[in-house]
């Protein structure tokens, strides 16, 4: 356990002199600017404020546990344990943007995906990704995890116009959160990568077409 937990520390270690040579002192103060600006015009606790006053905002309590255990393996593995970022899947990510010419790879802690959905969008460059991680830092600060988790589920986008859990339950099974089960629990967490594409009324309609 001890020589496994000491490779995992030196690969942790060499993975952020990796991050350092590649993401630039400039992009750092840009990303820096670019978050303060977005929380001096909108504080983080705000826009906290804005997800949770939506009419259909579920509790964590009832959402179903084969949806938040599910969410949590597929999109942020390490989510429990991080301080908002990730260090190996952002050092992953870079490696692979560097090597590709542009962000093919999010290497985006379900913090910072929050971070994302309340302030920047799809705007895709490293400098944005240096803004996430000032946000998730500050929600990390000022929230339990389970509490980011529940503005999480309530925060993404499932397609079709469907904003938050509950929502997207609702019209794609006619069901609550609650009674998210199986491959209807699967299906909604896979929509979550490409919304538009792999949301349960395209992708089944698809399927449908091909058998």
């Amino acid at each position: 356990m001890v020589k496994l937990f000491m490779r995992a520390l030196a690969g942790a270690v060499i993975m952020c002199m990796v991050i350092g040579m590649l993401i630039s002192v400039p992009t750092v103060i840009a990303g820096y600017k670019m978050y303060r600006s977005a929380v001096d015009k909108v504080s983080v606790e705000q826009k906290v404020a804005q997800i949770e006053s939506q009419k259909d905002y579920v509790k964590l309590g009832d959402i179903s546990k084969d949806f938040k255990r599910g969410i949590v393996k597929s999109e942020d593995r390490r989510f429990y344990y991080h301080p908002g970022f990730d260090v190996i899947a952002i050092g992953r990510a870079v490696i692979a943007d560097v090597a590709a010419g542009s962000m093919v790879q999010g290497g985006s802690t379900i913090t910072q995906q929050l971070a994302k959905n309340m302030y920047f969008a799809n705007n895709r460059t490293l400098k944005r990704k240096v803004a996430e991680i000032f946000v998730a830092r500050q929600l990390e600060k000022k929230y339990t995890k389970n509490q980011i988790l529940e503005l999480y589920c309530n925060a993404i986008y499932y397609g079709q116009d469907c904003v938050g859990l509950k929502e997207a339950t609702r019209h794609y099974y006619r069901i609550d959160p609650s009674q998210l089960k199986g491959s209807q629990a699967r299906r909604l967490i896979i929509t979550i990568k490409c919304p538009e594409y792999y949301n349960p009324a395209v992708y089944d309609s698809y399927v449908g077409a091909a058998n």
